[in-house]
């Protein structure tokens, strides 16, 4: 186990130190204030939208939308983060990289925030990349450990491939809605459902959601994550990343829901997820990575029950929302603790630090009971309302029903686990001197723990004000919730007490049933994990097996390649369009016309043949001659200049430098020079076939007519050439000239260098050395 470097209780580095302590601190809860007081209209089933215009060309608007949804999420990422910023201002309090950290941080809620308010397909997206690149930053925060870059890399690939997918999704989304804005969007359900692309739609969305919540077969990039230090953790798995792809999910409902292929693919993959997680959960001895596949165990349950037409599963989801971000971002703040003060965070080398962490102790008792969903805490009642929405789900309600009781028993052990065992028993030797932590440690679970304490007991606080709304929003139509801590004797409450006896049965067992999984784990060939590895070895083979054959670094081969491509696909496109039908009129070709075609054949001709390089160049050139004839035959006399100017400008520089390079060796042999020739008449040939059966059809040219209507009373010019060229693509010309100036400046430094005539260049740098 990699225990995590803190800095102890060391005075604060410096001024830097405390100005980004204080803004990740004001700037959450001055966000946290606002929010709270849109509760009133957004209450009133009255969203809120504004922003502003970011791509007009494209109808792409930078918006934001504030209703129940939004508002809950926002909530949860403002609040939650503030007390994460001040629980992280004690525990890495005189690290040498604590600015470093609160800059990825406040980029990580930033990110989080524009997810949750975005008001538009694309600004969703954008934010959730940012998300994506915050929580590589922060999970690799130790770089110089092996495994944080490890688990680094990792969450970045698989949520940025997930990323790619969802990109295509919602770019197909708003293609068919032809809008970006989710008012628009969230309105077309039934435009969507019929459209032949709702189901490729649906799965790329799908990919995008399942792998940035850690669904299967993705889960495991998750636990891998915990190399974060303990308030990135806290974080991540309470009220940001892993929620944003529960996010997406709750905010597509109303569009993308309901369907046969929603319903059953989020019933079955949530559950199982749900309960693998569980199991692998019972395994683990690291108080840390057992808390973070509890949370992939509560992400499949929240799967699960989105999976569902009815509004007590939604409410069930919403609620555990709730209960989930309060209870796990005490329970990691907890371990933090633990491992702050004690070094480790191993459960075997821990015990019976009650007496000696009284209000951890406590802490971690409370969050630990909502956890397990005991009364009356507020994860009793979110658990009551999952069983209650478990059995109303039409489609497979025995099997969620059954997975929902499988996985609740397991983190009910797991809670007992965590917030039992450490303090337990016998203290060891080694951890007679531990002390509590100081308050500001403490403070930040001790109010996680007390919300969850407090909206048990008064459940009405949140009912109407974030529940509600945030149910109505999901669903898209206005919903009433009710939250009560007793709703009498009933089949969730016998579900419960079933919960609470094989959860306590699995906590009695869990020695066993540690080492039982523990076989198992042997037995079994490989994991998710080492899996990865592979695929990622097999992925890198194949990358140096394609740039030993395709990037060998043999230009001559680079050129044959592309101009082989360029002629099959040229020839190609001719087949399939009928291109080969073509009437040319060779009668109407003058004699000054095929003067000029014969010269520029016969100039291919002695290039083709020639072995002298100079003579080479001159052929070449004058088969620029007569390109240049051509132009002027055809009443393009400016171009047939430029086109005279660069062919004698070339030749002269080559005639002038050909002397001082190093002589240059034959490539190519006799059967190389007859595929360079079968090449360059293939080529030819289709390039000439392609522009006659172009010339064929009639020319549409909108483009044409607008500069020919706009070169003099826009640009004041009548050569429409120069015009295009000097004003309507200024920059365009000027990139070009900047170019060509770059390459000049190369060709000088090239011609600088001090090579003797008919020495290779090889033999010349061993000289000069």
């Amino acid at each position: 186990m990699d225990t995590e470097v803190h800095s102890g209780d060391q005075p604060p580095s410096g001024w830097g130190e405390r100005i980004w302590s204080l803004a990740l601190l004001a700037f959450p809860l001055g966000v946290t204030l606002w929010l709270l007081s849109l509760i009133g209209p957004v209450r009133e089933y009255a969203p809120l939208v504004f922003g502003v215009s970011w791509i007009p060309s494209l109808g792409v608007e930078l918006n934001f939308l504030i209703d129940g949804l939004s508002l809950l999420f926002a909530l949860l990422v403002s609040g939650v983060g503030f007390f994460v910023a001040l629980y992280a201002k004690f525990y890495l309090r005189g690290h040498p990289l604590i600015q470093r950290f609160f800059f990825y941080l406040f980029l990580f809620m930033l990110g989080m925030l524009g997810l949750v308010l975005a008001g538009n397909l694309i600004t969703l997206f954008v934010f959730w990349e940012i998300t994506t690149i915050a929580s590589y930053l922060l999970i690799g925060f130790n770089h110089e450990k092996a495994s944080a870059r490890r688990s680094a890399l990792q969450a970045l690939l698989i949520t940025a491939v997930g990323g790619l997918a969802l990109l295509a999704g919602l770019l197909l989304l708003g293609m068919i809605v032809g809008s970006y804005n989710f008012t628009e969007v969230l309105a077309a359900k039934d435009k969507v459902h019929s459209h032949a692309l709702y189901l490729p739609i649906l799965i790329l969305v799908l990919i995008g959601a399942f792998t940035k919540s850690a669904q299967l077969p993705f889960h495991f990039w998750l636990p891998n994550a915990m190399a974060a230090p303990t308030p990135v953790s806290a974080y991540l798995h309470s009220a940001t990343m892993v929620k944003a792809g529960i996010y997406l999910l709750a905010r597509m409902y109303p569009v993308l829901g309901g369907s046969e292929a929603w319903l059953l693919t989020l019933n079955i993959v949530g559950a199982v997820t749900a309960v693998i997680a569980a199991i692998l959960a019972m395994r683990q001895t690291d108080l840390k990575l057992a808390l973070a596949y509890t949370t992939v165990v509560a992400l499949g349950i929240l799967i699960m029950f989105l999976g569902s037409e009815a509004s007590v599963a939604i409410a069930a989801a919403i609620t555990f929302i709730l209960v989930h971000s309060f209870y796990k971002a005490a329970l990691f703040m907890v371990v933090g603790i633990i491992d702050h003060q004690t070094g480790t965070r191993e459960l075997t080398a821990l015990g019976g630090l009650g007496k000696r962490l009284p209000i951890t102790f406590a802490i971690a008792a409370a969050a630990g009971f909502s956890m397990a969903g005991f009364p009356p805490f507020l994860g009793f009642i979110g658990k009551e309302l999952k069983y209650e929405g478990a059995l109303a789900i039409a489609e497979e309600p025995t099997f969620v029903a059954w997975a929902a009781v499988f996985a609740n028993a397991l983190m009910v052990a797991i809670a007992a686990t965590v917030a039992l065992r450490p303090f337990w028993g016998r203290l060891p030797e080694k951890l007679q001197s531990v002390r509590e932590a100081s308050p500001g440690l403490w403070i930040s679970p001790l109010v996680m723990a007390l919300l969850g304490l407090t909206f048990g007991l008064a459940p009405a606080l949140i009912a109407d004000t974030l529940v509600g709304p945030a149910v109505t929003a999901t669903m898209g139509r206005e919903e009433s919730v009710s939250l009560k801590l007793w709703h009498g004797i009933n089949l969730p409450l016998v579900m419960s007490i079933t919960t609470f006896a094989l959860g306590a049965l699995a906590f009695y067992l869990q020695p066993q049933i540690r080492t039982l999984l523990n076989w198992i784990a042997n037995w079994l060939p490989a994991n998710s994990d080492t899996q990865w590895d592979r695929g990622l070895e097999l992925f890198k083979r194949g990358s140096a097996l394609h740039t030993r054959h395709i990037q060998h670094g043999i230009l001559k081969h680079y050129l044959a390649a592309v101009f082989a491509v360029a002629s099959v696909l040229l020839l190609w496109g001719l087949m399939r369009s009928g291109g080969f039908d073509m009437a040319v009129n060779w009668e109407r070709l003058t004699v000054k016309e095929w003067a000029a075609m014969a010269l520029v054949f016969a100039g291919s001709l002695v290039a083709i043949c020639c072995r002298a390089p100079l003579t080479a160049i001159c052929s070449l050139g004058g088969m620029g001659v007569g390109i240049a004839l051509i132009f002027l035959f055809f009443g393009a006399p400016d171009v047939a200049i430029t086109q005279l100017l660069v062919e004698t400008l070339f030749l002269v520089l080559v005639a002038l430098t050909l002397h001082r390079l190093p002589h240059a060796t034959e490539v190519s042999g006799r059967g190389f020079r007859f595929v360079d020739a079968l090449l360059a008449v293939s080529v030819g040939t289709t390039v000439s076939l392609t522009i006659l059966a172009v010339l064929q059809q009639p020319l549409i040219s909108p483009t044409k007519e607008y500069f020919e209507l706009a070169a003099v009373p826009e640009a004041f010019g009548r050569n429409i050439v120069n015009v295009i060229l000097v004003d309507f693509r200024a920059l365009d010309t000027f990139g070009e000239v900047v170019v060509v100036l770059v390459a000049a400046v190369g060709a000088a430094a090239l011609l600088r260098r001090k090579l003797k005539p008919g020495v290779p260049l090889a033999d010349a740098k061993e000289e000069q050395a």
